[in-house]
């Protein structure tokens, strides 16, 4: 066949040059600064600039992270690592605000060895839990490249142009309920990794929330149901005290609903749902899923009061942590910072009702951030 002939017959293929430029990238890495990131839970000196490349310091180790200053839902993010010796580290997806990154988002495992077996700890693993379909890391002293595309429910991972990771995230009991956007962050594990080129592109959102608190404009989506409490819109915090409820004026039936929870020490008080009495407080028709930090109490944290006990969640006084309520018909499940801690399948009471906020004593004070609610 002569060479015209040849070309008219092949298909039409379209080529990609190495070192094309990608379309819709943007750089999260200026080469100079940690401008667009900051340093959590650990020092100042955890993360470092030299020669281009963000550098993790060998002092500082778990659970000191990189984060990025904004949060993302879908993506293609994309970057390149430098492995030498015995390196363990990762990189978080949709991290949150507060709580453990691993447990409540993702993290994509980086480790120098070439392991034979895929572990749930090799390179490219979903961490702790989703072994890669293959190893492939390039650990003499090499650079290795990583591309992450989150567009949920699929993710799919590739390393050295390999893929690793392909997904249906709903269909995984232990991550269909992990949060769906957040910040990207770089794990510290006091071994000296470093990473350039850091670049996303972002894809469509597909979430739909509704905010039911962040400012105090949005105090007016509240209303004092009953008792004497005192509740506050204080900047980005709802700050209850006092005797009472605060409840949304819309009405939920089946919803997930995520905050951020701190409250004082041995705190007592809860969040309703489904009540159908709300001028009566506890007495009217409702469930109230417990907040109470002591862990003999015969009702802590995470509760479905009443019903079923929560398995004691990993929480501090006073510190900020991540809640999760799922309920849909007659079930109904407690996340919190990332642990399931309450299931129950026997909801009875199914007609919709607004969400309260329970100040149970006066000095117990319960604080709310990032409230949002989506019916499902």
């Amino acid at each position: 066949m002569r060479r015209r002939q040849f070309l008219a017959a092949a298909p039409l293929v379209p080529v990609v040059l190495k070192g094309q430029p990608e379309s819709g990238f943007v750089s999260l890495f200026d080469g100079r600064s940690l401008d667009g990131w900051s340093i959590r839970e650990g020092p100042e000196s955890a993360f470092y600039v030299s020669g281009g490349e963000i550098v993790v310091h060998e002092g500082s180790g778990f659970p000191t992270w990189l984060r990025s200053a904004k949060q993302y839902e879908n993506f293609d993010f994309r970057c390149e690592f430098f492995i030498k010796g015995w390196i363990d580290a990762g990189i978080f997806l949709h991290a949150p605000e507060h709580g453990r990154n691993t447990e409540t988002g993702l993290c994509i495992k980086i480790f120098h060895k070439q392991d034979e077996k895929m572990l749930p700890e090799s390179i490219g693993a979903v961490f702790p839990l989703v072994p890669p379909l293959k190893v492939n890391v390039r650990n003499q002293g090499e650079w290795n490249t990583m591309r992450i595309v989150m567009d949920w429910p699929s993710l799919k991972v590739w390393i050295n142009d390999e893929l690793v990771q392909d997904l249906n995230l709903e269909s995984n009991p232990e991550l269909r309920y992990r949060l769906r956007s957040g910040y990207l962050g770089i794990e510290s594990l006091s071994y000296p990794i470093r990473f350039r080129n850091l670049r996303i592109k972002e894809l469509p959102s597909k979430e739909k929330w509704e905010i039911l608190y962040e400012k105090p404009e949005d105090f007016a989506k509240w209303r004092i149901t009953d008792g004497k409490p005192k509740f506050e819109a204080l900047g980005g915090v709802i700050r209850g005290d006092g005797a009472g409820h605060l409840g949304t004026i819309e009405k939920y039936r089946d919803f997930e609903l995520h905050l951020y929870l701190r409250s004082a020490k041995h705190a007592n008080g809860g969040i309703l749902f489904r009540h159908q009495q709300p001028e009566l407080g506890t007495r009217g028709t409702h469930y109230e899923i417990q907040v109470h930090d002591v862990e003999g109490a015969v009702y802590p944290t995470g509760s479905l009061y009443h019903f079923k006990r929560a398995i004691y969640p990993r929480i501090e006084p006073e510190k900020w942590f991540l809640f999760q309520l799922v309920v849909k018909d007659r079930f109904c499940l407690v996340r919190i910072n990332g642990e399931n801690v309450m299931e129950y399948h026997d909801l009875d009471n199914l007609e919709p009702g607004p969400i309260m906020l329970q100040a149970h004593r006066p000095g117990w004070w319960i604080e709310y951030k990032q409230i949002r609610i989506k019916r499902i």
